[in-house]
């Protein structure tokens, strides 16, 4: 192995000194970053077609076994926030490779769970781990590429995360099809041993910048897990309906409303401090408000249409469940096609320039979607869903390229926690 791996970048050069990592140190750090970012997002939906199998073999209900689901979200979640605080105190690299250590050891329990109790425990251990990989990936990524390269490891990362996002069903399915539902959380365990072996070895320390960072108090994690828990759950109860058709509005509305509440409590708590939990501090500069609001605004346009185009293209198109996957599959290909791309014209054009060029994109692309003829061709749909992909794919590589450098560094970790939450 070469010196450049053998030995990270001490903490006394890290973000003083030195703009990114010197090869080849810089592509196995870039290896370890996306491996972990790539099973992170894959298992919070990898589970999803083995829960019949899950439940009927632990002699659950799937009321109670949706929460093998529940728990990896819930606690993925509530912790973003504050390790990715915790890594801009004691350095993004410690976060991550804890959090590794942590996904691969709850992967090996969830392997041998021998009850629903003990797997969904197993699960929230794996959510937490999860939590240390997705809180400071971003800020990994700033560490590892030198500024005028940063454009081009941000594209990398997003493309990662939009193959995983929609990768976890497609795993699943090949996973079971050779074995049982404990495999699913088995292969984690080498690979999560090679990933710690390679990050000990090529992730970047950031001491220096993270020395400086005051600590948070309990009680702002507290309030931020009960924040995001209770909204979450409240969601989720509004969406909940029995045999009968019946919600459970009212709970669910109470649940929401409490996470509502208690959300003031901490958001006035962060007002007061310095370097909050919850950065609004961040929120002040205008440019990464505005980011983060787009980012928003377009992810949750991408995630409700994959939510409706199913239903559109079985129940009013009549296309096979087959058919269906693989027109859906044309949007996140072109993701994966356009983010190199626009990770090469970040730098050369303005980043809002290239982003808006992308969201126009996707939302013309979304309203072709809602005008295709009364009986479309498998090319109509398509063309339509490619067009999407690539505004996505365009916009998200430039967004998230000025999320995470319009923060100043010793804030990077809290740029990334809220780009992952």
């Amino acid at each position: 192995m070469s010196q450049a791996l053998s030995s990270p970048v001490s903490t006394s050069t890290t973000l003083a000194d030195r703009d990114g990592l010197p090869l080849p140190q810089r592509w196995h750090a870039m290896l370890v970053i996306i491996l972990g970012i790539a099973v992170s997002v894959i298992d919070g939906t990898i589970v999803n077609l083995a829960l019949p199998g899950i439940a009927r073999e632990l002699h659950a209900d799937a009321s109670h076994a949706i929460w093998v689901v529940n728990a990896y979200q819930i606690a993925t979640l509530v912790m973003l926030l504050p390790l990715a605080s915790l890594g801009d105190r004691i350095g993004y690299r410690r976060v991550y490779l804890v959090g590794m250590a942590l996904f691969a050891a709850s992967s090996l329990v969830a392997t041998f769970a021998n009850s629903l109790g003990m797997l969904i425990a197993a699960r929230a251990l794996q959510g937490l781990g999860a939590a240390g990989l997705m809180s400071v990936n971003a800020a990994l990524v700033r560490c590892v590429y030198p500024r005028a390269q940063l454009g081009r490891g941000m594209a990398i990362n997003s493309m990662v995360v939009a193959t995983a996002s929609v990768a976890g069903p497609t795993v699943a399915a090949a996973i079971l099809s050779v074995a049982s539902w404990p495999w699913l959380f088995a292969i984690n365990v080498p690979l999560g041993v090679l990933v710690l072996a390679l990050g000990i070895r090529a992730l970047p320390f950031n001491e220096a910048a993270a020395a400086s960072g005051p600590r948070f108090s309990g009680i702002d994690v507290l309030l931020n897990v009960l924040m995001f828990a209770l909204v979450f759950i409240g969601a989720d109860r509004l969406g909940v309906r029995d045999a009968a058709g019946q919600g459970s509005g009212a709970g669910g509305w109470a649940i929401l409303l409490a996470g509502v509440l208690v959300g003031v409590v901490y958001l006035r708590r962060q007002l007061s401090l310095a370097v909050p939990l919850f950065p609004v501090d961040l929120l002040r500069i205008p440019v990464f408000a505005l980011s983060m609001g787009t980012s928003i605004g377009a992810f949750c346009a991408q995630m409700l249409s994959f939510i409706a185009l199913p239903f559109m293209l079985l129940d009013t198109y009549g296309r096979s469940h087959f058919e269906a996957g693989l027109l859906i599959t044309a949007w996140p290909l072109a993701i994966v096609f356009m983010a190199p791309i626009a990770g090469r014209l970040i730098g050369k054009y303005p980043d809002g320039l290239l982003g808006g060029i992308g969201l126009a994109t996707l939302a013309s692309g979304l309203a072709l979607l809602a005008a295709l003829p009364a009986n479309p061709g498998n090319a109509d749909i398509a063309w339509r869903m490619v067009l999407c992909g690539l505004g996505f794919g365009l916009f998200q590589s430039p967004n998230n390229h000025t999320i995470v450098t319009s923060p100043p560094p010793n804030r990077s970790g809290a740029a990334s926690g809220m780009l992952g939450t």
